[in-house]
């Protein structure tokens, strides 16, 4: 038979239970919304902003129509207009921009018949930017080609229609030996893909990687910590001439060897599943890989210094993991993101190892170019730690 009072009263003791964590309570109201605007904004957003520089080497009207168009169009963010093609090109090389759009010095010489040739340098390592720069830049140009193409036509005293004529041979010849071919095809657009033809799983293994580093030191760290303190096993252990720095020292020795071996397998079967090439040095693949390992297993112990309970534990950890996972451009660019979510990217260790592995297996860059990145993880690294173990409470 139910009884309904004891129904009732065991509902009443769950939620007292859950108005006297605080962490529960809150994570239980926010978790849900904090996930729907991040689908609703990040995944559900159109890519745009592109960050791209302009090479203008020469100066006029058609010129200036042309800065107009590009930014006009809300898929590029026009950082800088600058009139030296290295200078583009570096850019693009340092991750500054996603795109040199280089102008040729005869851009503007509507006398010449002779194809203009704009160059375009795309940071082909951002497989979903890159995707949405090339055929955009194209259709841009492709009608920028016919309006001059018109215009030069114009100039000549004739029209379009009878370029299709003479270029049909309805007419005996072009008149003054035009080429009226060269004429509407003013531009010649080249794509310069710098890092190669990258496919969306190239893009997305490195930051697959960092993902599951992410999950399983978080994770993992909740029952080392959490869990074992709910178990009264680190109270047994506590009660040995033990220190917290040999404890947590132990359990940073043991994650760390997990997760790399993990992180070696899931390697592997990237390049034996999905044909995937690492062009940078595999010594500072796993060195960033352990960098951003033991940047996780500091957040994990700082999370589970002060919680008695796996469950709070995990109840505090999921709002962060998860939009850490949305907004550090694991699936997605960053530039998909609102501008908020743009500037929350870059307060998450994640980005930073997001970017490191993806400049390493994807760029083939050295150190040097990922230094900033170390930095970052080292500067999170040790502040997780210190607020970890200073304010380990081992009485819980």
């Amino acid at each position: 038979m139910v009884e309904t009072k004891k129904i009732m009263w065991m509902f009443k003791k769950d939620l007292l239970v859950l108005w006297r964590h605080p962490p529960r309570l809150i994570s239980i109201l926010l978790f849900p919304i904090i996930m729907i605007t991040l689908f609703g904004y990040g995944m559900g957003g159109t890519l745009e902003n592109i960050p791209v520089v302009v090479v203008e080497q020469s100066h006029g009207q058609v010129t200036d129509a042309t800065l107009n168009a590009i930014k006009g169009m809300s898929l590029y963010d026009v950082k800088d207009i600058i009139t030296d093609p290295d200078k583009g090109k570096e850019m693009v090389q340092n991750g500054q921009v996603k795109a040199a759009i280089i102008l040729p010095s005869n851009y503007d010489d509507m006398s010449s018949t002779q194809p203009k040739s704009v160059v375009v340098d795309v940071d082909s390592s951002d497989q979903m930017a890159s995707s949405a720069v090339v055929p955009a830049t194209q259709a841009l140009f492709n009608q920028i080609s016919n309006k001059m193409g018109v215009q030069k036509l114009e100039g000549m005293n004739l029209t379009p229609s009878s370029a299709i004529q003479v270029q049909s041979n309805q007419v005996a010849a072009a008149p003054q030996g035009i080429n009226f071919q060269n004429v509407m095809d003013s531009i010649n657009l080249q794509i310069n893909k710098m890092y190669g033809d990258v496919k969306y799983i190239d893009f997305l293994v490195p930051a697959v990687i960092g993902m599951t580093v992410l999950f399983g030191c978080m994770f993992g760290m909740g029952d080392a910590l959490a869990g074992e303190r709910e178990r009264g096993e680190l109270a047994r252990l506590f009660m040995t001439p033990t220190s917290i720095a040999t404890v947590v020292g132990g359990k940073i020795i043991s994650k760390l060897s997990i997760e790399i071996v993990r992180a070696l397998i899931l390697i592997a079967a990237a390049i034996v599943l999905f044909g995937i090439v690492i062009k940078g040095s595999m010594i500072l693949t796993l060195l960033v890989l352990i960098l951003g390992a033991l940047c996780f297993v500091g957040f994990g112990v700082m999370i589970s210094a002060r919680v008695s309970t796996q469950e709070d534990y995990m109840q505090m950890v999921m709002p962060i993991t998860m939009p850490m996972m949305f907004v550090s451009g694991v699936f997605y660019p960053i530039e998909t993101m609102p501008w908020i979510f743009q500037k929350l990217a870059y307060i998450f260790p994640l980005t930073y190892v997001n970017d490191a592995l993806r400049a390493v297996m994807l760029k083939g860059v050295g150190i040097g170019a990922i230094w900033v990145d170390i930095a970052v993880l080292l500067g999170f690294t040790a502040l997780f730690f210190a607020l970890g173990v200073t304010k380990f409470n081992r009485d819980i």
